[in-house]
């Protein structure tokens, strides 16, 4: 039985007339659980995380049908108490019944049909953070694969397989386990076939190659994987049985594993960069009459107004998207068709990048702050200053990785000095964001200077911000 139930301890009600919840309690979180879940560790993006959610929900329940699906149609029962031996297969047998159908037939149970993702987002808004923290919760066997390094067969890099053999190596070489986990396939859209997506960049020539690889193993098919001990007997378990076969042909330091993927869902994901200029085209609106401007002519305006755009709304080419344009951007349509369900990510805007440092468990100032606090050091930030971090991080681009490098390059000196020497507390404002004068230390007696300068920076930005400041500076 695959575990999907939430691993996080969440305070819910008890089920009653009153409650709002049913009576029985669902061994599968809802998607709404899911989301909730995925709020903690992600900032933005709800309508992505609606959609992976109700995806990964309707995939296990999906598994667990047609897994009782398979039981209802095996045509003997046992019967045997428990605890006791029964080691014969033949027929009839005193404790094996035969089982009939029952004078009104229940309706039969439809097999349901796999439904892989597609994550379009750019770089540093969460995509690979998304797919992570649904395997934590969900607690299933979850690897993670570049899609740059696989080629075709017969040329140098990685065959598609090894993204199972990533799947099982973290499923502990349980093959049983692996078939109902999640793979994750990043920089897919550098398999697109070349000259297509008007970026003009440059791929391997095995790209549309491996989509033709990747199709049978999306659909579902037996994969064979070959796993090599190491010299110090590391890797799988000599005795594993699930999924083994041919011990006589293999050599003693080799085990060979069948994964069937049937049941294991693709996520793939990549940042596609053109494929807005596709929407573009597709659905910006053309001009009828002589001097009319071309329907291409568009395409490198982000202020393009498509049909049936709200007033004042600014169009998402992102959420626009539709297999015909991934087609166009240079995926073949078998491949396309194999991703019924496309999600994309906006870009984090500076709200956003300001909770990421803040706000979600294992925020980037969490985590200087308790890698200072080991040196014995206290450091803070003035709410300014994480405004003006943000700000940074929004110009240079990058999403919430390029967080981590302004980080890292603002504290670099602090990080150097503070270690082993007499200072007691470090602050960073907004004149040290900027480069204008460097962190500022105090040692051990020098606490109340420090509150004082923290607090002081922190009280003049609440007053500027406040509605009666504002209320009074316009003249009202």
């Amino acid at each position: 039985m695959v575990r999907t139930q939430a691993a996080f301890q969440k305070e819910v009600p008890e089920p009653g007339p009153n409650s709002g919840l049913p009576d029985w309690n669902p061994s599968l979180a809802s998607p709404r659980q899911l989301v909730d879940y995925l709020h903690e560790y992600v900032v933005g993006q709800p309508r992505a995380k609606k959609i992976l959610s109700v995806a990964v929900y309707n995939h296990y329940n999906r598994i667990r049908a047609n897994l009782g699906y398979s039981l209802e149609h095996e045509p003997w029962m046992e019967t045997t108490p428990n605890n006791v031996a029964n080691d014969s297969i033949l027929l009839p047998h005193p404790t094996r019944r035969r089982t009939y159908p029952t004078t009104l037939p229940r309706p039969p149970t439809p097999l349901f049909e796999k439904s892989n993702v597609l994550v379009i987002g750019p770089t540093g808004s969460g995509k690979t953070l998304l797919a992570r923290t649904l395997a934590r919760v969900l607690d299933v066997p979850f690897s993670v694969s570049d899609a740059t390094s696989f080629t075709q067969a017969g040329y140098v890099g990685d065959d598609v397989e090894m993204c199972v053999h990533r799947l099982l190596q973290s499923a502990n070489w349980d093959p049983h386990r692996a078939a109902t986990g999640i793979i994750y396939i990043d920089e897919v859209d550098k398999l697109a076939r070349r000259g297509a997506g008007g970026d003009g960049m440059q791929r391997d020539i095995g790209g549309e190659g491996v989509q033709q690889s990747l199709l049978r193993m999306m659909e579902g098919s037996v994969v064979t994987i070959n796993a090599n001990k190491g010299a110090d007997g590391t890797g799988p378990p000599s005795n594993s049985e699930g999924g083994r076969r041919g011990r006589n042909n293999m050599t003693p330091n080799q085990e060979t594993f069948q994964v069937d993927t049937s049941n294991i869902l693709f996520i793939l994901s990549g940042a596609f960069v053109g494929l807005d200029h596709v929407v573009k085209r597709r659905i910006a609106k053309g001009s009828i009459g002589f001097g009319a401007a071309p329907i291409n002519g568009p395409a490198d305006n982000d202020n393009f107004v498509p049909f049936f755009t709200k007033n004042g709304e600014k169009a998402d080419p992102w959420s626009l998207v539709e297999p015909t344009d991934l087609v166009t951007y240079g995926f073949i349509p078998e491949f396309v068709s194999r991703l019924p369900v496309i999600s994309s990510l906006k870009a984090l805007t500076i709200p956003d990048l300001l909770r990421i440092l803040t706000e979600v468990k294992g925020s980037l100032v969490s985590q200087y702050t308790a890698l200072f606090g080991y040196s014995g050091v206290d450091i803070r930030f003035t709410t300014p200053a994480l405004r003006e971090i943000a700000k940074l991080a929004k110009e240079r681009g990058g999403g919430a990785r390029g967080l981590r490098g302004i980080m890292e390059g603002l504290l670099l000196d602090a990080m150097y000095e503070a270690p082993g020497s007499g200072i007691r507390y470090v602050l960073i404002n907004e004149k040290v964001v900027k480069g204008e004068i460097p962190a500022l230390y105090w040692s051990r007696g020098d606490g109340s200077a420090f509150w004082n300068e923290f607090y002081a920076e922190d009280n003049m930005d609440h007053e500027k911000s406040s509605p009666s400041n504002e209320g009074h500076s316009s003249g009202i």
